[in-house]
């Protein structure tokens, strides 16, 4: 049986369900799942809350005997290994549906096409590729981290109409209206992580957090470029990282020479974080998110280049408003282990090398990323050909004197993109460019 405009409708109502969990299932995708017989929704379901259960076998449950004969609409193709749980492949055939239908194919080698062979070999009839594109967008952040080893990169910037992103010594400022601050409220509380510049740390000291009512558990992981550990420990940012997890990116040249064995930097010791320790440990309730990276067998597997990177103009913690860089290597120990009595994560990895700096949040389970500034860290990402879709914000205030320029608006996004959509809120638009996938 071909995809017909009825699967289309059941499978668009399936996109609509796994969005509710986005950013809060862990490393598992947040995948919705409908049962439906003689035309009636029976069971329906998304990915819970930390990635399992998966949304089939919930589906399923709610369904019980109806599932029998019925039809399964799925977002993603049911796994067929053995993981934490019982694949769903399985789960399905045992309920006895008659058929299933699926937009997105699963890339992850232990699944991609097996899932549909062993359902098509125990009797039960399959489509892929209903509505796929609309899939595919869903799982974006899943989708990246599988093919690419990386997380998916959105840029938001929200620029003034004299083409400027903020004022230089006046801290955060507000640039578009409250429809438009809601809407990024909202976008945060599907990200996994948010990351900004030291620049923007200091200047703006800001707390990164989802503010909506109701969503506030929703915040992302917090990530500050930081070569110098110039981060201040009366920072916001610092004060909260009990609270909302804080990961400080260091230039691998401040590890302390005697953190480990024969020399080698935190982050060049397979499998051990910073200051989280062994990776896979179980940690406590309020314990900060350990990042492992790997940044070595990164260099070599994407074959980046061992030239000095320099840290960006302006980016200079000694030239950030209010920073200051630790003027020695003793100085350096007192502040990270001030840092890290904080519960902030220190992270050693060259904070100017995304190439490397993506790949290691990925061990870690970080799907999805969103970049919020400055303009030089927004820069970095651009010039890296690291961002998967950016959010342009462009509202009618005027900055004037004293302006930072945003390093794009419409007129010159980078080739590669494609305007994907328009939206107002109140006085001010946004634009949406994404590349394919």
């Amino acid at each position: 049986m071909s995809i017909t405009p009825h699967d289309e409708r059941f499978m668009a109502a399936a996109i609509r369900l796994s969005r509710w969990h986005l950013g809060r299932t862990a490393t598992n995708p947040s995948v919705g799942c409908l049962i439906v017989r003689d035309g009636v929704i029976v069971g329906r379901a998304v990915t819970a809350l930390g990635g399992r259960p998966h949304a089939e076998t919930q589906a399923l449950a709610e369904a019980g005997a109806l599932a029998r004969g019925a039809t399964a609409y799925v977002t993603l193709e049911p796994c067929s290994h053995h993981g934490r749980t019982p694949p769903c492949a399985e789960a399905l055939i045992a309920y006895g549906v008659a058929r299933v239908v699926i937009s997105v194919t699963d890339p992850d080698p232990r699944v991609s096409g097996r899932g549909i062979a062993t359902l098509r070999e125990a009797g039960i009839e399959v489509d892929a590729g209903a509505l796929e594109a609309e899939g595919r967008h869903s799982l974006a952040a899943y989708l990246t981290r599988q093919t690419k080893n990386r997380p998916y990169v959105t840029l938001k910037l929200a620029v003034s109409a004299d083409g400027m992103i903020g004022r230089e010594g006046a801290g955060q400022v507000a640039i578009t209206g409250p429809e438009a601050r809601a809407q990024v409220q909202a976008l945060r509380a599907e990200t996994d992580a948010i990351l900004v510049g030291i620049g923007t740390a200091i200047a703006d000291d800001p707390l990164l957090t989802v503010r909506s009512p109701g969503l506030e558990a929703q915040s992302p992981i917090r990530i500050v470029l930081d070569p110098s550990l110039a981060l201040p420990l009366t920072s916001k940012l610092v004060e909260t990282a009990r609270q909302v997890p804080v990961i400080v990116v260091a230039s691998e040249e401040v590890w302390p020479l005697s953190a480990d064995a024969e020399g080698l930097p935190p982050s060049a010791l397979p499998g051990i974080s910073p200051t989280g320790g062994e990776i896979g440990k179980r940690r406590g309730p309020n314990s900060p998110v350990p990042v492992s990276n790997k940044s070595a067998s990164v260099n070599a597997a994407q074959g980046a280049g061992s030239d000095p990177i320099f840290p960006l103009v302006g980016e200079m913690p000694g030239r950030a408003e209010g920073g200051n860089a630790p003027a020695d290597a003793r100085d350096m120990d007192s502040r990270r282990a001030a840092l890290e009595a904080a519960g902030v994560e220190v992270l050693y990895c060259n904070p100017y090398h995304p190439e490397v700096l993506l790949p290691a949040l990925a061990t870690r389970g970080i799907s999805s990323l969103l970049v919020e500034g400055g303009a030089k860290t927004a820069r970095l990402f651009l010039e890296a050909g690291l961002v998967d879709r950016i959010q342009l914000y462009q509202a009618p205030v005027v900055i004037g004197e004293r302006g930072i320029e945003s390093p794009l608006d419409a007129t010159d996004i980078p080739s590669g993109f494609a305007h994907t959509g328009t939206l107002m809120f109140g006085e001010d638009r946004l634009d949406e460019y994404e590349r394919g996938l």
